[in-house]
Order: C-alpha cells, then structure tokens, then sequence
C-alpha cells in the first residue's frame, strides 16, 4: 500500500513552534516579468537608492536567476542575504501562481492534521487491542506503517 497516505509518513513534521521559529530573514527584492516576443523581461524598482534594474531571460527561470546575478553586481550583499520574488506583470497571471502557492500551503498543512490524526487514531485503537494489521486495514495503511507510527514499544 505504498500510495499517497502511507507516503505522506515519509514527510517531516511541522515542528511545532514552527510559527514562533526565528528565521534569518534576506533582503528579499520583488521583481515583475513579461513576456516580450521569445523573451521575459524583468524589472526590479525597489532598489537602494532608486535604482531600477531591468533584465531579460529566455525562460522564467534564467529570468530570475539574471535578477538575482545583477541584485547582486549592483548591492555587493553578503552570500545568501539576497531574495528575488519574481512575478507575473499580469494580475490575472499573479494571481494564478498565488493560488497555487496557497494551495501547496494548504496541502502542507492538511498533510501534518492528517498524519496527527492518524496517530491518535492508532493509539487509540491499539490502546483498545486492535492489531496492527486491522488498524492498517481500516485506515489504508500498511500494518508496517502502524507499526511505525505506534512503535511496539510504546504500546
């Protein structure tokens, strides 16, 4: 039963003071991209000192990473203190991406409150004297994943 819902198991948790975690934050610079002919162009206005940097790229990728090569070249910034956002010019476009973006979010998160769910229902049933293999059956899952996830040990 190597599907979805025994693969998610295979994720890390959302530890959890993940909220609270103190992240190092990078000057992150935002930057809008259109499609111009066979090219994007990009153009960053919010630089130090009103500079505005405009580049261009044949895929969206190599667009962002031109960004992020001239950000750089222009500020000098220490390694890895330097974020690009690259979006769409387009509205419509942007707000595509963003919907993807929060439904990954979305999924993040409904993954993490399936897997606690998943290992309260374990232990519940096994504290009820239900076998491994039943507890796999009922919830999808391999007996081996039960197993994982209440370890005889604590059982």
């Amino acid at each position: 039963m190597n599907d979805r819902r025994d693969a998610i198991f295979d994720e890390p948790d959302i530890p959890e003071d993940f909220d609270q975690a103190e992240v190092e934050i990078a000057t992150s610079y935002n930057a809008t991209a259109t499609r111009t002919g066979k090219h994007w162009t990009a153009t960053v206005r919010n630089l130090p000192e009103g500079h505005v940097i405009q580049v261009q790229g044949a895929t969206w990728r190599e667009t962002k990473d031109n960004v992020l090569n001239c950000v750089v070249d222009l500020l000098h910034p220490a390694p890895g203190t330097v974020g690009i956002h690259l979006a769409p010019a387009d509205p419509e476009a942007a707000d595509a991406l963003n919907s993807v973006i929060d439904a990954r979010v979305a999924r993040f998160y409904a993954e993490q409150a399936e897997r606690d769910a998943v290992r309260k229902a374990a232990r519940t049933l096994i504290d009820q004297g239900w076998t491994t293999r039943d507890i796999g059956s009922a919830l999808g899952l391999s007996h081996q994943r039960i197993s994982q996830i209440v370890p005889r040990a604590t059982m």
